[in-house]
Formats: C-alpha cells, sequence, structure tokens
C-alpha cells in the first residue's frame, strides 16, 4: 500500500513518460503518429496476402483469426524485449534523481496498452469493411480480459526490467525466448492443434488462455470460456506478485550497478 500511494504521489511524472513514450516511438519520421495505425494495417496486409493468396489456410477468414491474437500477442513480446532495457535505457536520470523506479515498467505499460488499443481499431475496421459481424453481448469480455493482461505484462515487465541491470544477456536472450514463446502460443494456429492429454500443461502458458479469450470474442463471436479466464487472471497475479518482490528487491542497488 505504501508502494502504490507513492505512485499515486508521482501520477504526474507517470503520465509524462506515457506521452513521451507514445510521441518518441515515431519520432522524426514523416508520418509520425499515424504508423501506430498504419503498421497493424500493414501486417494486415501482408498476412492477408500470404496465407490467402500464397498459403491457403482452411480456417475461414484465417487473416482475422491470427491477427486477434496477434495484436495482444505483440503487446505481451514488448514485456520481454524492449520491456526489459527499461532501466538500463534510463540510467542516467536514475543516477541523478530520486523516484519509485517502478515508474518507469509502469508507464511502459500503459504505454503499450495504448498502443495495443489503437490496434485493436484496425481490428474492428476490418471487421465492419468485410461485414464478419460482431457479438455486442460478449464485446464487454474485452475489459477483462485486457484488464487481465496488463497485470501480467505489468509483472513481467518489473521482472525482465529488473534482472536485465544485474545479467546483461538478458537482453539479447530475451527476443530469442518472444520468438519461442510465440510458436508455444496458440497465434498462429489454433487450439484444436494440440493433442488432448497435453491441454492442461499447455494452458500453463498464462497468454494461451488470454489468446483463446481474444479469438473466442473477436473471431467465434463468443463469450470467452470462464474457466480459462480464471487460470489466465490467477497466472497474471502470480507473476505480478513475483515480478514485484524481484524488483523490490533488486532495484537498491540500480543507481550502484548502473
Amino acid at each position: 500500500m505504501r508502494r502504490l500511494r507513492e505512485l499515486y504521489q508521482y501520477r504526474t511524472m507517470i503520465a509524462s513518460f506515457v506521452r513521451k513514450d507514445l510521441k518518441g516511438r515515431y519520432q522524426g519520421s514523416v508520418l509520425g503518429f499515424l504508423w501506430t495505425f498504419l503498421n497493424p494495417l500493414l501486417q494486415l496486409l501482408v498476412y492477408t496476402l500470404v496465407f490467402s493468396v500464397i498459403l491457403k489456410s482452411a480456417v475461414p477468414h484465417y487473416y482475422l483469426h491470427l491477427f486477434v491474437a496477434l495484436v495482444p500477442w505483440m503487446y505481451f513480446a514488448s514485456a520481454l524485449t524492449t520491456g526489459a532495457k527499461l532501466i538500463l535505457d534510463q540510467k542516467n536520470m536514475i543516477r541523478k534523481i530520486y523516484f519509485p523506479r517502478s515508474v518507469l515498467p509502469l508507464a511502459y505499460t500503459v504505454s503499450s496498452l495504448c498502443s495495443m488499443l489503437f490496434s485493436f481499431v484496425i481490428v474492428f475496421a476490418v471487421i465492419a469493411v468485410m461485414h464478419l459481424g460482431i457479438n455486442f453481448a460478449a464485446l464487454p469480455w474485452l475489459v477483462p480480459v485486457i484488464a487481465v493482461q496488463f497485470i501480467l505484462v505489468l509483472g513481467m515487465n518489473l521482472l525482465t526490467s529488473a534482472l536485465t541491470v544485474y545479467l546483461r544477456d538478458l537482453e539479447h536472450i530475451m527476443g530469442v525466448l518472444s520468438m519461442a514463446w510465440m510458436y508455444l502460443s496458440p497465434v498462429v494456429y489454433g487450439m484444436e492443434f494440440i493433442p488432448a492429454q497435453w491441454r492442461r500443461v499447455y494452458l500453463l502458458n498464462p497468454m494461451s488462455p488470454l489468446i483463446l479469450a481474444y479469438r473466442d470474442i473477436l473471431y467465434y463471436q463468443k463469450a470467452p470460456d470462464g474457466k480459462h479466464l480464471l487460470l489466465a487472471a490467477g497466472m497474471s497475479i502470480l507473476v505480478l506478485c513475483i515480478g514485484t518482490a524481484v524488483f523490490e528487491k533488486l532495484q537498491k542497488r540500480f543507481a550502484e550497478v548502473l
């Protein structure tokens, strides 16, 4: 509670970091902030070309089947790649002034969430243009699903950013881990490809039930499986607790190690 009160006192600083990160992602480019929408749109066009023309998939509207999973996956992957460098990238500020170090992973988690929400604008636009339909009764389920993923990503950002200060090789390892983790999650394939005897173990990957929930809502147009969502929530809270504990332990020597 003390840490939460302290973070609340630094809410202006958190908001400033969020604005700075969102503006700085495409700083210097001609189109600037429009790339937030163009990036997912161009990716969608590529996947549509590949899986509708070149490698035809038997899954109806496979590009949407893939994209509704890819957007939240990119949000999670940011915690494994860019998120791991959060403290290292701000080492000069950490050495000079005091502020709660957890401001950095929290601000980055929020700014990455904003980028994911902007990407979902493209998903909804495609659904509308292609007349694929939306189940408005299932749509409110996106709120708890996004909230659970926010908890998971925040926990991962806390964990990876703290560990990378002491283990610099993690910055490079995380890129490989992110790629491997993607193929261990149902991003490019459905749950039906997993043998029945392995599904319980497979769902212990916290991103598996989350991606299935997104796909249920936006692709299959139904409410997500409640058991999957509860499982994802439990694991996300566990990751947040571990990430917070590790961050609190290691942040004491950040300025000295950096």
